[in-house]
């Protein structure tokens, strides 16, 4: 198909080319893995939108022909790795606060924190975390990074006032004003940038000697990705009923259905009750008048 002939250009041009292997500056066992790129394509990490901020400009590799502006996937890695070796500087894993605003991004600030030691901040900030004292919340990190410097605007802000360094996903439409490491790729769609941060927080723990280089990690990218409350909702209800289906018994699903003498066609004297109903009648004092006159009915 055409969208697997332009990914594997994409992949060709990154693991292939001759300037690109001159050019690099890493050792070939901190390059991109095509398991790797082939992630970064699937979830659409390198699509921007048709806006361009001019300082993002520098990280764009061409624009299609309806005015969408694509990302340079090398330049992406290459910052991915700037990043995580800036992160592994900080003695206390839990002086790097990683904060995200955005609904899209608050499980993969969480997840990251689980598996690295920051702390989050999921959710909407609160003004003055970073530079009121007097806040119940007041944190003073070491290094801060955001999903989105647009929608985390404040504490981006905020940081600049304490010299803080930042780092950001960035979108080729995001303001990079006081960010101080820039990871472009596409932070608006909630796969691409669970995937980021899956990405950053594995080279995390390989910087960190908590995974061997190269040992695949045995966390799946889907615990970073967001999901929406109903699509959570839906699965469990189908979890529910698919286990009702097939666990309960078919005789118990007969009876739920027909009643406790079973399915339409059964021999529904194995479910009445045992002894003569002419004694029961009888026993009751019926007299051969109301005898007749039912049997005239």
């Amino acid at each position: 198909s055409p969208r697997r002939i332009y990914q594997q250009r994409i992949i060709l041009f990154f693991l292939g080319s001759i300037e690109h292997k001159m050019a690099n500056q890493f050792p070939n066992t901190l390059n991109a893995s095509e398991e790797d790129l082939q992630r970064l394509l699937a979830t659409s990490a390198h699509v921007g939108t048709q806006r361009l901020e001019p300082a993002m400009g520098r990280y764009v590799y061409k624009r299609r022909a309806d005015g969408v502006h694509l990302i340079n996937v090398r330049k992406t890695w290459e910052k991915l790795q700037l990043a995580a070796r800036v992160i592994v500087t900080i003695d206390n894993p839990s002086d790097v606060a990683v904060i995200s605003n955005k609904p899209n991004g608050q499980r993969a600030v969480l997840k990251y924190a689980r598996y690295t030691g920051a702390h989050a901040f999921a959710g909407r900030y609160t003004p003055g975390t970073f530079t009121n004292q007097f806040q119940p919340v007041f944190f003073e990190p070491r290094l801060l990074i955001v999903s989105d410097p647009r929608a985390d605007h404040q504490p981006v802000l905020e940081s600049s006032y304490v010299n803080i360094p930042v780092i950001a996903f960035c979108h080729t439409d995001s303001p990079i004003n006081h960010v101080d490491i820039v990871i472009p790729c596409n932070n608006k769609g909630k796969a691409s940038l669970g995937l980021m941060w899956w990405l950053l927080a594995r080279e995390v723990n390989y910087l960190r000697n908590k995974l061997a280089r190269g040992q695949p990690w045995d966390v799946m990218v889907d615990l970073f990705i967001y999901r929406e409350p109903s699509e959570e909702n839906q699965e469990t209800e189908e979890k529910k009923n698919l286990v009702g289906d097939t666990d309960a018994p078919e005789e118990t699903q007969e009876v739920a259905t027909y009643g406790q003498f079973g399915a339409p066609g059964a021999d529904w004297s194995e479910g009445a009750p045992a002894g003569s109903w002419s004694n029961d009648a009888s026993a009751q004092g019926w007299n051969n008048t109301e005898a007749v006159a039912v049997a005239d009915q």
